[in-house]
């Protein structure tokens, strides 16, 4: 497998474009320019392409997944992660994440507050009263910088962040990196890691909103989806975990058997659903990370016959359907995105972890390592 490594001015750079390395039938990786920051930074892409035609676009602004290609059950491609077809929108202040790596902690902290090792810290706030993926300027709003691109049996390209001590009131300077991944067995393969300079606390995940049928195809309602959790943490009016873990048996939320996502979405008697206008709740996978690799999730559009299968090492699932999109938003393809038109799957501890020692621990300390991987493998109905 070849690797390349980026030392050049950004000047430079930005006339590169990095095209196919390695031999015939190898996962490549090109990189392109997509667009440049208000203060003429460049942003760059990298489009990954394995032999199967999957082809995974990554953008280094937040980090985030900027399209993916699959095959229907007739070999038809089309894009099944929402997002902008260029830069503007992603920088736009309604951008509501599309593809982005969240961080330093993703879901919510009431009141952004949390007390780590006697000392209280303040957080931006940015979601009514509370914190919401990592605050007003999060891991998805900084122009992150590429430090390798690999091409072979897969293709991976690695970026990196450098989170100040004090960055949205958060203590210690955490070293961030984020490496996607591309395979030929169709898996693409999502890896966060990081340092601390001081003890912190950190939850980074991804959050792609998915539509098998393609984005911009309309509702993911009629999509069928099975995650397997027997119990969530409900939240209270601002959507903070109100500590509790409560069975999914007999209710809306339970997904222990696939059935479609809009089978029980409208049930009024679930106060969750009318909090979350929808599903936006964290599913309890097990009450603490795990060693290996488990499904946790899978996903599937009867219509196009793709398939998504996600799988975890982290305790917690928050799954959302895209409650909040609107009507105001024009994707990719120059439709217009509205409520329940995408699906977001995040592995990552549970939310407001800090401020209920019943769920865990989320404190890095210096020395130590975070990582949170996740794997989304690709089929179609009837096989890959």
């Amino acid at each position: 497998m070849k690797k390349v490594r980026f030392a050049c001015s950004a000047a430079v750079c930005g006339a590169l474009v990095l095209a196919g390395i390695g031999s015939a039938g190898a996962v490549t990786a090109v990189r392109s320019l997509f667009g440049r920051m208000p203060d003429g930074r460049a942003v760059y892409a990298v489009t990954m392409r394995n032999a199967h035609g999957i082809t995974v676009r990554i953008i280094t602004y937040g980090a985030r997944v900027q399209s993916i290609l699959t095959p229907d059950r007739h070999g038809h491609f089309a894009d099944i992660a929402l997002g902008y077809a260029n830069l503007a929108g992603y920088l736009s202040k309604g951008d509501p994440y599309f593809g982005a790596s969240v961080g330093r902690y993703a879901n919510r902290i009431a009141r952004g507050r949390f007390t780590l090792d006697g000392h209280t810290y303040q957080l931006t706030i940015n979601d009514g009263p509370n914190s919401l993926h990592g605050g007003i300027k999060g891991f998805d709003r900084h122009l992150w910088r590429i430090t390798s691109i690999r091409q072979g049996s897969t293709a991976s390209v690695t970026l990196r962040l450098v989170s100040r001590n004090g960055d949205q009131g958060y203590p210690g300077t955490l070293t961030v990196t984020a490496t996607y991944a591309l395979n030929e067995a169709n898996e693409l393969r999502i890896s966060y890691g990081a340092r601390t300079s001081a003890p912190t606390i950190v939850n980074i995940t991804n959050h792609t909103y998915w539509n098998l049928a393609g984005e911009g195809s309309g509702s993911v309602l009629g999509q069928w989806l099975m995650i397997a959790g027997k119990q969530i943490t409900p939240v209270d009016a601002t959507q903070i975990p109100t500590g509790r873990i409560e069975s999914v048996i007999g209710t809306p939320f339970d997904f222990l058997t696939p059935k479609p996502i809009g089978r029980d979405i409208r049930d009024g008697h679930s106060r969750q659903l009318v909090i979350g206008r929808g599903y936006d709740m964290n599913w309890v996978i097990s009450r603490k990370p795990v060693a290996k690799l488990r499904l946790v999730a899978r996903a599937s559009d009867p219509r196009s016959g793709r398939e998504l299968e996600l799988f975890s090492m982290e305790p917690g699932l928050q799954f959302y359907s895209g409650n909040f999109l609107n009507g105001t938003i024009v994707g990719t393809s120059g439709h217009i995105y509205r409520q329940g038109d995408g699906f977001v799957l995040e592995p990552q501890l549970f939310p407001d972890t800090p401020n209920h020692p019943n769920f865990g621990s989320a404190v890095l300390r210096p020395g130590a390592h975070y990582r949170n991987v996740m794997v989304y493998r690709f089929l179609t109905a009837g096989g890959r």
